[in-house]
């Protein structure tokens, strides 16, 4: 028999989009040091970004009672950041691997953590895709921003 596991609870959700901001928060790290100009101040901004959502994550999980994951000390990165290139690449992958997961917390939660997510989700495409320009990468979007491919 083929049984499907329970949809994730709105907590859970979340607190998979945590775990997703905590990895790209140490994605920027290897970004940043192989950028210079706008492409590092760009890459600056994003990690904000995430650290915010974050720490406002963590502030929600923890008020709400719920189960809030912990950071790891290191995250594997998909391929060696070596260039600006592989660090543009990266950037790009990071952006679309969070948005994936705010994308999946939309199915699962409603009212004021649902524009939450969905506001996530846009926020990192738009910035995938400017990344995807800054890379010279086509097509510069994707159909479904956060979707698997």
């Amino acid at each position: 028999m083929n049984e499907r596991a329970a949809p994730p609870t709105s907590a859970e959700a979340l607190a998979a989009a945590l775990t997703a901001e905590y990895a790209a928060i140490y994605a920027y790290g290897p970004i940043g040091v192989r950028l210079s100009g706008s492409a590092r101040t760009a890459a600056r901004q994003a990690e904000a970004a995430h650290r915010r959502r974050r720490d406002a994550l963590v502030v929600q999980l923890t008020t709400a009672g719920a189960d809030v994951p912990p950071d790891q000390a290191g995250y594997a990165l998909p391929f060696p950041i070596t260039d600006r290139a592989s660090a543009l690449r990266l950037a790009v992958e990071v952006e679309e691997r969070t948005a994936a997961h705010w994308r999946a917390a939309l199915a699962a939660t409603s009212g004021g953590d649902r524009d939450q997510a969905l506001d996530a989700l846009i926020d990192y495409s738009v910035r995938a895709t400017r990344w995807r320009r800054t890379a010279k990468i086509s097509p510069l979007t994707v159909p479904f921003p956060g979707r698997p491919t």
